[in-house]
């Protein structure tokens, strides 16, 4: 699921006028791409906010520090 494309990449495509199909289909990958790293994060974070209330309601310090650890983790990833 990674890929990394550069801004040199969809340029050089670009510039191929014949080919703009193929830089179009670069761009969609790289919005594909970005699109799905969000919704599996925005997954984790739901599973995540279940398991941290789970332990609440269990009083399970332990499960809660790791999930609280996991989300602000993943949290800061994303800055």
């Amino acid at each position: 699921m990674e890929n990394y494309y550069s801004y040199a990449d969809f340029m050089k495509a670009m510039a191929q006028t014949k080919k703009i199909t193929e830089a179009e289909k670069l761009l969609n990958d790289i919005y594909l791409d970005l699109f799905l790293k969000h919704v599996h994060r925005s997954q984790q974070e739901a599973q995540l906010m279940t398991l941290i209330d789970e332990a609440l309601d269990n009083n399970d310090r332990q499960s809660f520090a790791t999930y609280t650890a996991q989300l602000q983790s993943l949290q800061c990833d994303e800055d």
